[in-house]
């Protein structure tokens, strides 16, 4: 007996450290992918999306708090591959190990279901394990920046902002996506197959025009957001989001078409404005139609098994094999007063 429990704690430690590994290494991963487009503001070096939050959250709604020591070694490893080891490091360290705990926290406290089928759990992602989770990240790291002399104090709400909004967009974009492919059926149905891959086609080709034209066309990326949304729900929004931000990122670090000839900080506000609202509005459309589809179909099965259980009463009515009498006609007297003589075999 001893050794069946001895071989079972080791295959949970086992496990736990496969789990703890694999959050970290996607979440470094996960940095160096978002180190490869990032924007200078006031001397900081911000990226407008950080992935690693999405991971780091949905490391956490997946396996549990457990895995807050994965999320510490990952952002570890991204920070020294870009400095050495000092006190602020530390505190970005703790900054960016907290932020995602706290939002799981919160998540958790509010019953959120990591399958999105409700609206609610769409706003919960968007005001608490987003916008309100990571205002830790951000006012950490940047008050770090300032206490060490390396950021001005007149600088600290600007790249603030900055911070704030990378670290959000990273989980509104990231853990939506993580959250669907731990649930998703594979292979998909193969009556999708068909419009699935015309949406991808139009999205390549849509996408790059209007975020590198030098005209104000981004809008138009709104009808694919529906489209994907109403046809895909989740990961057909989120998807979109995914690839109109990192292509809109792209042309903002580039100077690229609606971003050129614009300063530092009116292409941070102008990308961020554009991807936040791009990011919220594909999360809590999906949220919602996925919601009143999961509506729909408690209320179609519930009518239909109260048709079943009205076919059943109205067949138990009469025995088999004999007809039904006529309602009243048991307790009628015969026409004449006399008693009811019994039948006869003639």
């Amino acid at each position: 007996m001893a050794s069946v429990v001895g071989t079972e704690n080791l295959r949970r430690t086992g496990v736990f450290a496969l789990q703890t590994l694999a959050v970290a290494g996607c979440y470094y991963a996960a940095g160096r992918l978002g180190l490869l487009w990032n924007l200078t503001v006031e001397g900081a070096v911000f990226t407008p999306i950080w992935p690693p939050t999405g991971i780091a959250v949905a490391g956490l709604l997946i396996f549990g708090l457990r895995v807050w020591a994965g999320i510490a070694l990952g952002a570890l490893l991204v920070i020294t591959h870009l400095t050495s080891l000092s006190p602020d490091v530390l505190g970005n360290l703790a900054g960016n190990t907290a932020a995602p705990v706290c939002a799981y926290l919160m998540l958790r406290a509010v019953g959120f279901r990591t399958d999105l089928s409700r609206l609610r759990d769409g706003l919960a992602l968007v005001f608490l394990g987003a916008l309100t989770g990571m205002l830790i990240s951000a006012t950490v790291g940047v008050g770090m920046l300032v206490i060490t002399d390396q950021l001005d104090t007149h600088s600290f709400w600007t790249v603030w902002l900055a911070w704030w909004v990378g670290d959000a967009m990273g989980v509104l974009i990231v853990t939506p996506l993580l959250l669907w492919l731990r649930a998703a059926r594979w292979p998909p149905r193969p009556s999708h197959r068909l419009e699935a891959t015309a949406l991808i086609l139009v999205t390549c080709c849509v996408v790059p025009l209007v975020t590198h034209s030098r005209l104000s066309v981004l809008f138009l990326v709104y009808p694919l957001l529906i489209w994907a949304a109403l046809r895909f729900q989740l990961v057909g929004s989120m998807s979109c989001a995914l690839v109109t931000s990192v292509m809109a990122t792209v042309a903002a670090t580039e100077g690229a078409g609606p971003f050129k000839g614009l300063s530092r900080i009116e292409v941070m506000i102008k990308l961020q404005a554009f991807n936040g609202t791009i990011a919220l509005t594909a999360l809590l459309l999906s949220a919602m139609i996925t919601e009143q589809r999961t509506t729909r179909h408690s209320v179609e099965r519930a009518c239909q098994e109260l048709v079943e259980v009205l076919e059943h009463l109205t067949a138990g009515d009469a025995p088999r094999g004999r007809p039904a009498r006529p309602e009243g006609s048991r307790d009628r007297p015969p026409a004449d007063g006399r008693p009811r003589q019994p039948e006869t075999g003639r």
